[in-house]
């Protein structure tokens, strides 16, 4: 009885696993491929391919040119992680299904910026997210908050046209009017937010001529660093078990040294502003920090604040004036397109006052430019990275759970199917008859602000915020290189899409005197 039981128990459980083995078989087969990609090492993916290849970004896009492919896979330890150089299958990762695929992954880098995903750009989906956008929306980035905000955005239009003015009447190395473009542009994006978040320019005294001090200069530094490596490729993401052995390549260090420093300056202004409100000193909201400590719906505790905080400082520093660098350098490089923006404005606004944001509306062609400028130059080689929470199937393959899908800024903007001469800055091939020029692209043919659920929440500021400084800077000054030097050198750096070497140029005002802020 025993045996037969025995026997009986071994067929059934050897039919079993014929069965499950039958299935496994039969779900492979059925199952999509997923992108094309290189082979991987068992358990460690292409990870020393990653390594060996710096900057990874740039290794990540060659393999796409190699294999002509629009979509890649690239396992890295168990995650896979797939690129997208195409706006359509952008589209279905970020809008068609953007449920499945609009989490972010686990970074070291993200874990610490956001203080543990207190914030609302790295957070995850969930009930966190969903509070956090809801009052971005609601509260802090709503056109009614955009309108109460305008006597800010004002001042600092202002300022940086006082600072130029002042570069324009002081010799630098010899040569009067040397203007650093790239200082110009992040000055402008810290104070501005600076002045929208904490209602003041300076965490210090700053200078007489209205540039940046000690204070507002190492802020800034460490915003840069934080954001050079927020996202980046680092091992321990990959075999997370590595985070409690060790710093494998460096990066925790550089990171947590860096966000130190920016948190150095805002944390204590905004523990000094709760405390206010608490005490009854202040009665009155001024500045998007007294939104947030106020909130009536939703209160939000002083750490989310500090973290949603450096969110906004991070979110509004790079974009912008990356872009204005790079817009200035290929105007500079092309005349005609620099004459025709100067003949836009004085045919819109004139020479007899200042481009306000009232006129933002008229400048279809100062918008083309900063629209032609994410397109060749985008901030950043990827969007933020998002994780799908289930497997799924798009454009033809199988996208694993967990996988980590990187949309290219750069592929999408320098596609040739897309693009005539995608390699050429031509603002006119934004220009649309009859039709105002709309820095967002929903479908994805420029990456400017994304799109879907994770799409940014800041497109009214950052469009204004672009668009103003660089019809300022057009409106106020000529433009023109030093001497011996006949065009910009439109170089970019090999660890990311900055132009390699920071644009100097000269400035001289083109208005009446009496326009130039002088206080």
């Amino acid at each position: 009885m025993f045996s037969f039981l025995t026997m009986s128990l071994f067929i059934l459980l050897s039919l079993m696993s014929v069965y499950y083995l039958f299935s496994k078989f039969l779900t492979l087969e059925s199952r999509p491929p997923l992108p094309p990609g290189p082979t991987p090492f068992p358990y460690i993916g292409s990870i020393i391919s990653m390594l060996r290849n710096k900057p990874t970004f740039r290794w990540i896009h060659r393999m796409m040119d190699e294999m002509n492919t629009k979509i890649l896979c690239v396992r890295l330890g168990n995650v896979h992680a797939i690129a997208v150089s195409d706006p359509d299958i952008a589209l279905e990762f970020l809008k068609d299904k953007d449920w499945i695929f609009s989490s972010r992954p686990d970074s070291m880098s993200g874990y610490l910026t956001s203080g543990g995903y207190l914030d609302t750009v790295l957070a995850p989906m969930g009930d966190h997210w969903k509070k956090m956008r809801s009052i971005l929306s609601m509260d802090i980035l709503s056109g009614a908050r955009h309108k109460w905000l305008l006597t800010k955005r004002n001042e600092e239009d202002e300022n940086i046209l006082r600072y130029i003015n002042n570069q324009c009447k002081t010799n630098h190395g010899g040569t009067r009017g040397l203007v650093n473009v790239r200082i110009i542009g992040q000055q402008y994006t810290t104070n501005m937010a600076r002045k929208l978040l904490l209602g003041r320019r300076y965490f210090g005294k700053g200078r007489e001529d209205g540039g940046p001090g000690v204070e507002e200069i190492e802020h800034a530094d460490s915003l840069w660093m934080i954001l050079v490596y927020l996202n980046a490729f680092c091992v321990t993401d990959y075999f997370p078990w590595l985070r409690w052995i060790t710093d494998f390549d460096g990066q925790e260090k550089i990171v947590k040294n860096a966000i130190l420093i920016a948190r150095k300056y805002q944390d204590a202004l905004i523990d000094e502003r709760i405390q206010q409100w608490k005490d009854g000193v202040r009665i009155q909201q001024d500045d998007l920090v007294d939104v947030f400590i106020t909130l009536k719906n939703t209160s939000l505790t002083a750490d989310e604040i500090k973290a949603q905080t450096l969110d906004m400082f991070l979110a509004g520093f790079d974009n912008v004036s990356n872009n204005i660098e790079w817009a200035i350098a290929e105007m500079i490089n092309q005349p005609k397109i620099l004459c025709k923006a100067v003949q836009e404005l004085d045919f819109v606004v004139g020479k007899d006052r200042l481009v306000q944001e009232s006129d933002l509306p008229k400048l279809n062609y100062i918008k083309s430019c900063v629209k032609e400028t994410f397109r060749l130059h985008p901030v950043a080689p990827f969007n933020v990275p998002h994780v799908t929470t289930a497997d799924s199937k798009v454009s033809g393959y199988f996208i694993p759970k967990g996988s980590h899908i990187l949309v290219s800024r750069l592929g999408i903007g320098r596609n040739p199917e897309i693009w005539d001469n995608p390699l050429t800055f031509n603002p006119d091939r934004h220009m649309i008859a009859d039709k105002e020029v709309a820095l967002n692209d929903h479908t994805l043919r420029t990456f400017s602000f994304g799109t879907g659920r994770r799409g940014c929440p800041a497109v009214l500021l950052g469009s204004t915020m672009s668009t103003m400084l660089l019809a300022r800077l057009v409106q106020g000054f000529t433009w023109e290189l030093p001497l011996n030097e006949p065009h910009v050198d439109l170089k970019e750096n090999l660890h990311d899409l900055a132009k390699a070497k920071p644009l100097l140029a000269i400035a001289k005002p083109r208005l009446p005197h009496h326009l130039y802020p002088t206080s």
